[in-house]
């Protein structure tokens, strides 16, 4: 059975505020990207079987926003502390504990993270921004050909990256 692995950068943080890293909340340009990008997935029927975050503020902001607009409850968003400063073993660790039954998983974390767990699945990915494979709220579309628990180099396909900066005429 094929699977879809949903990787979906936090939206714009602000820096402006004298808070831990852990603790920064999106800004204004942020939270309009989360509900541009979950009013997206909504209108393509993206909807996942699993959501699992990072559990910063800025995250899981994120993760509610998205949720919020496909109509899920934010109780189905479960918070691992391996999505943040864990690296890629982080989020294969996190991964291989996900439903087996879960068809698409959407993972909601940070970088360099993120673009390190894209590029080992699926290999080398064109670079289609200036300095970044995933900036604030992009979404890469996976199709992955083994387990949640068997993720490997090279197990994946690249479907597509979508960016919420392009979306403001879509939705």
């Amino acid at each position: 059975m094929n699977r879809e692995l949903w990787l979906l950068r936090h939206a714009k943080s602000d820096w402006h505020l004298n808070v831990d890293d852990f603790e920064r909340p999106l800004n204004r340009r942020g939270k309009r990207a989360a509900r541009q990008m979950g009013v997206w997935m909504k209108q393509h029927q993206l909807v996942p079987d699993f959501v699992v975050s990072s559990p910063a503020s800025r995250a899981c902001e994120t993760a509610e926003m998205i949720c919020a607009a496909l109509g899920l409850a934010t109780q189905v968003i479960h918070r691992d502390k391996r999505l943040y400063e864990q690296g890629l073993a982080g989020l294969k660790a996190a991964l291989a504990e996900c439903p087996v039954q879960a068809e698409r998983i959407l993972l909601i974390g940070h970088n360099p993270a993120l673009e390190a767990l894209l590029i080992d699945l699926a290999g080398n990915v064109a670079m289609p921004d200036k300095d970044k494979l995933l900036p604030t709220a992009a979404l890469a579309r996976l199709i992955i050909f083994c387990e949640w628990n068997s993720l490997k180099a090279g197990c994946a396909e690249l479907l597509s990256i979508t960016y919420a900066r392009n979306l403001h005429d879509a939705c």
